[in-house]
């Protein structure tokens, strides 16, 4: 019995273990900076020291500087503190560890929280060697509790060399069992006549510079899930000035819809079928928009229906017919000049070899699609958002399709106020009646063994909840 009445009523009605894909640890920044200074020497310390000290001044700016210097409010008070236990317990393993019962978790995948900065940071030599710096703190740190608590790596992505190094380091020579990828890179434009600071964002997936295959191939060996938890603050509307709200609601969507339309469009969970992908702390109401919308686009622009909409297929003697019959009279004035009115987003002059933007997806059928959002793509839920239901949701969902949301507590950042009440509020969703049991099995247990087992099935083993994913994974074959 643990010290939390809720959460042992709760636990009494299940029959699984609940799995916790996306808490949260602190990093304890002092022996992250040892490690750092080990690595990369003291100029790296005083760059990352750079960093955090910005952050605060940035703080202290009103409304009119941060406007003059192009600053958008970034996070304030994002971290526990009245709950003194709470940020103790992200930031001090042995406590966590020690909670799990109380929280009403049997086993916690731990990510970052200043290395979700440290892998956008636009310095490469120091954002390679930060992250380094979190992977083996976190490697130490977690490593007397693997039976219950892994914590992910942090890869960086702005090259695939460099992805490629940290995926070898963190899994072949710490161990780690999984990783948080980049969702994007932050990349300059070429010329010299633009101004300064113009970028664009590289989603890896589609139109890189760069052949991110081989980091793909990489994960397939070594039998990792990729995993991204990127935010889309500062992001077009969401850069305010003022309102950190304004800008952090719907960023993660933002940013996980945009990696994800990437690698469906670039075809990366065709070529790499051992794969199971991850959209973390965004929900799963954005995946299904994109899901139907994905289909809808597919269903009209296909190689194949764009004939409907070739120029090269408009009967011009049959529109010069009507129009002599329909048009007015200004119209038919101005016949000499048809052109200017039919070819303005019917360009004639368009390479019919460029036109087919689902060619590197090989999708034959509208099935396709949705085998690629039920059985490939995960979507990672906070245990209070109400649109978690939606993905359980066959009747809405276009054929049917139930898409892999998994339990995704939040737990050491500010969403979730009281880390003992997390496991209540995701079961919230069955006691008013938008889970039923099974689908809430599935939220909290399988569809996270999918994720992790589906790419290395021997995940969870050695942990407190091996027999019990080994009975799941024969039960449903991780799809």
């Amino acid at each position: 019995m643990s010290a939390n009445g809720a959460v042992d009523r709760i636990r009494r009605r299940l029959d699984h273990p609940v799995i916790d894909s996306d808490g949260h640890y602190i990093e304890f920044l002092p022996e992250v900076k040892e490690r750092l200074e080990a690595i990369a020497g003291r100029s790296a310390v005083e760059g990352f020291d750079q960093v955090v000290y910005a952050s605060r001044l940035a703080q202290t700016l009103d409304a009119t500087q941060r406007r003059q210097l192009s600053l958008t409010r970034i996070p304030f008070w994002a971290l526990p503190a009245r709950q003194t236990l709470d940020r103790a317990t992200s930031m001090m393993p042995k406590l966590l560890y020690e909670r799990l019962d109380e929280l009403g978790l049997d086993f916690a995948v731990l990510y970052p929280t200043y290395g979700l900065v440290g892998v956008h940071l636009l310095v490469d030599e120091q954002r390679q060697a930060l992250c380094r710096a979190f992977n083996e703190w976190a490697a130490d740190a977690y490593a007397p509790y693997p039976d219950r608590l892994t914590p992910v790596a942090s890869i960086p992505m702005h090259t695939p060399e460099e992805a490629l190094a940290e995926l070898d380091h963190a899994i072949g020579t710490l161990g780690m069992r999984a990783v948080m990828m980049a969702g994007f890179a932050m990349r300059p434009f070429e010329g010299d006549h633009l101004p300064r600071g113009a970028t664009w964002l590289d989603t890896f997936g589609l139109d890189s510079p760069h052949d991110y295959d081989p980091v793909w191939r990489r994960c397939e060996e070594l039998g990792i899930s990729p995993t991204f938890h990127s935010t889309g603050m500062g992001w077009g509307t969401r850069a305010s000035t003022t309102n950190y709200v304004m800008n952090h609601v719907g960023s993660f969507a933002a940013a996980q819809d945009g990696i994800c339309r990437a690698l469906f469009m670039g075809g990366v969970p065709w070529r790499f079928p051992a794969l199971r992908f991850a959209f973390l702390e965004g929900g799963v109401h954005w995946a299904r928009g994109l899901y139907s919308d994905l289909l809808g686009h597919w269903s009209k622009r296909n190689r194949d229906f764009l004939a409907h909409y070739d120029p090269s297929n408009l009967d011009r003697p049959e529109f010069e017919r009507l129009l002599e019959r329909y048009g007015t009279d200004s119209m038919r004035e101005h016949r000499g000049r048809l052109d200017e009115a039919l070819c303005f987003l019917s360009d004639p002059e368009t390479d019919p070899a460029s036109v087919d933007d689902f060619a590197r997806c090989p999708i034959e059928r509208p099935e396709d699609i949705r085998d690629v959002f039920v059985h490939r793509f995960h979507f990672g839920c906070e245990a209070d958002d109400p649109m978690n239901a939606g993905a359980f949701d066959t009747k809405a969902n276009p054929l049917g399709a139930r898409m892999k949301a998994f339990f995704s507590s939040d737990i050491g950042h500010w969403d979730v106020p009281d880390m003992s009440g997390v496991l209540a509020e995701a079961y919230e969703m069955v006691e008013d009646g938008f889970f039923d049991t099974e689908d809430f099995r599935n939220f909290v247990f399988a569809n996270a063994v999918s994720l992790w087992c589906g790419t290395n099935p021997e995940f969870f083993r050695g942990t407190t909840i091996d027999e019990a994913v080994a009975h799941e994974v024969q039960r449903h074959n991780t799809d």
